[in-house]
């Protein structure tokens, strides 16, 4: 019955061995096995797959948003009470920068106690706070059925605001994004959900503490979608806005009104403006390119140092403090520098220095293994390549400008998000003039980061780990097939009044491993394998079976589920996961008639055909000499 072997399958119920009794419903009881999968209800064929559980959802984001504002407010708040408290010795939670910090011994040590403290807390309290928390949270929502810890949620803010606080030159983001997401999966723990729905509300709590602390609810959201998500779908998508939307209604009374940095001088530009753009964008890409090379080049470094992972955040912080030494303002996060970079204030070669300093800073710190986010660190260095690229080249309009685009491009290259990049910077500033110019510079670093890398800052740490992460987004090919396409249409069949000893002949004799039993109207009362007829030959042999008995005899009790020739193939899949089946009968829906079989290795062929459209490659409107 490998006649049965056409293209796939399709949405119905699955099919029975001889013998397995069905439910009411016609679907198979839970037999098959220890890992059975529940099949999904038969819904209608729609665009989307969203049902009432959204408005739940939905409602439960509502919950995780406002934790996920106030969780913001509270590490801003940590990290600003570290800072004063380290640098300057007064007991306030007001943000401090770093620019007016004494320079000396203490500019050294302070970072390196600061690594010392996060290496006990990482090895003694959770390892999972090394690190700036994305690849953290892709990694609790791939493999750890989307479940934080309570512990996590207090450690990670805690030691990124002492990593922060003490100097390291890291942004709130990621420690934002890991500590919301572990309040919306410690809520979601406390009720009866699945795994893709604790992952909406993870990635509720996550969106909600980045736009809390930025008030960019639009750039969350698609960072949602382009970095954690890991699908568009409404069930997911509805309540990550509405966590962001909530955070927006409670950020003016937690943090104020208006964007974070004002920004007004978008300058028009002339007709080659906005190629100028996509070639500040490559330079970002090939920046982007370098610094991921080499962060994990000193990763690799760190591993092979004679000492426990412990000490690493304490010998990077030296080299921070040493830093610090060069250039204070390169310390912290480094807001006001940002503010400094879009209004073109700073001198060129004081800009050279913070990109220099920058750069090897973060990067021997996050190697380190210590706690911290790389947002605002991106946004500082892009934003002074594109402030020198700008004034060096002459390029129209003011350098802030230009470090605008250097921001979004070096965001939307290394994280791989372009469309984030290009929305944060427009909700940074409040400047909507400016989106074609910073489309064009962070698709620009995309394309030229996909293409030099295969994976991004923060997955290869993942990939490191043994996990493969792909982040290419598609309609599932077996959503869009019929099994109508990929059935046999010409299947062996075994009549029921058949008699049993003349089935095991057949069965012998024919090259299938399993074989539809139908009735005198062709509808199929059954399904006999390979199995099944060793047994009853075992049995025969010992006189178990009775002389003259027929086929119907032994499987007209077994309500068969089958599918339709409409029915999708994905809803055979997940027949045939719950059944433990490898065959489903197909029928026609009005009759009940045998119309078909699809098999598992049917399927094969929607796969098959997805290769061939992307791999083959031919004219249609160009005739070769022999057309």
């Amino acid at each position: 019955m490998d006649q049965q072997r056409a293209p796939a399958q399709a949405a119905g119920r699955p099919a029975q061995s001889a013998g397995r009794p069905a439910q009411a419903d016609g679907r198979p009881a839970q037999s098959a096995g220890r890992h059975a999968i529940p099949v999904r209800a038969r819904r209608p064929l729609a665009d989307f797959s969203a049902d009432h559980r959204v408005v739940i959802l939905l409602a439960m984001a509502l919950v995780v948003g406002t934790g996920g504002a106030f969780a913001a407010l509270a590490l801003v708040k940590l990290i600003g009470l570290v800072t004063n408290l380290a640098w300057f010795g007064r007991l306030d939670a007001e943000p401090a920068g770093l620019a007016g910090a004494p320079r000396g011994a203490w500019m050294v040590l302070a970072p390196a106690l600061g690594g010392l403290v996060i290496g006990l807390m990482a090895r003694f309290g959770s390892e999972k706070i090394r690190g700036h928390g994305i690849p953290e949270a892709i990694e609790a929502i791939l493999i750890g059925g989307s479940r934080m810890s309570a512990k996590v949620a207090l450690l990670k803010p805690l030691s990124s605001a002492i990593s922060i606080g003490t100097g390291g030159p890291f942004g709130a983001e990621g420690p934002i994004i890991m500590t919301g997401g572990a309040i919306g999966s410690l809520f979601a723990q406390l009720f009866h959900l699945s795994a893709a729905e604790r992952k909406t509300l993870l990635v509720s709590g996550a969106a909600a503490g980045m736009t809390a602390i930025f008030g960019t609810p639009v750039a969350a959201l698609l960072l949602a979608v382009e970095l954690l998500l890991f699908e568009w779908r409404p069930r997911s998508f509805i309540p990550v806005a509405a966590a962001a939307a909530v955070a927006t209604g409670w950020r003016p009374l937690l943090f104020g009104a208006g964007p974070l940095f004002p920004f007004a001088a978008v300058p028009d530009l002339p007709g080659w403006g906005l190629l100028s753009c996509a070639g500040l964008g490559v330079a970002a890409g090939l920046l982007s390119g370098l610094l991921t090379k080499l962060l994990y080049g000193l990763e690799d470094a760190f591993e092979r140092l004679p000492v426990h992972w412990m000490w690493w955040p304490a010998l990077g912080g030296l080299v921070v403090g040493a830093g610090g030494l060069v250039e204070p303002r390169a310390l912290g996060i480094g807001y006001d520098v940002i503010a400094d970079l879009l209004g073109g204030r700073p001198g060129a070669g004081a800009v050279l220095t913070l990109l220099a300093v920058k750069a090897l800073i973060w990067l021997v710190a996050l190697s380190s293994g210590t706690s911290g986010g790389v947002l605002a660190p991106l946004l500082i260095l892009g934003g002074a390549m594109g402030w020198l690229l700008g004034h060096a080249a002459g390029l129209p309009g003011e350098a802030g400008f230009w470090a605008l685009l250097g921001m979004a491009a070096m965001l939307g290259g290394t994280m791989r998000a372009p469309l984030t990049g290009a929305l944060f910077a427009v909700e940074l500033t409040g400047e909507v003039r400016a989106l074609a110019p910073l489309l064009a510079a962070t698709v620009a670093a995309y394309a030229v980061t996909v293409l030099l890398l295969k994976r991004s800052i923060l997955t290869e740490k993942i990939a490191r780990r043994g996990q493969h992460v792909t982040r290419e987004y598609g309609v599932d090919p077996y959503e869009l097939t019929r099994v109508a396409e990929v059935m046999v249409r010409e299947v062996d069949v075994l009549p029921a009044d058949l008699p049993v000893a003349e089935a095991l002949a057949a069965i012998e004799a024919g090259r299938h491993r399993a074989y539809p039993v139908v009735d005198a109207a062709r509808r199929p009362v059954g399904l006999v394998t390979r199995a099944d007829a060793l047994r009853w030959a075992v049995e025969e042999g010992r006189g178990a079976a009775h002389p003259g008995e027929r086929l119907e005899e032994r499987v007209s009790d077994a309500s068969l589920a089958v599918v339709h020739p409409r029915d999708v193939v994905a809803r055979a899949i997940d027949v045939m996961m719950e059944s433990d089946q490898g065959r489903i009968p197909v029928t026609d829906p009005r009759t009940g008639a045998l119309v078909g079989l699809v098999s598992r290795k049917d399927l094969l062929r929607v796969r098959a055909a997805v290769i061939r459209a992307e791999a083959e490659r031919r004219p249609y409107l160009v005739r070769g000499r022999g057309g």
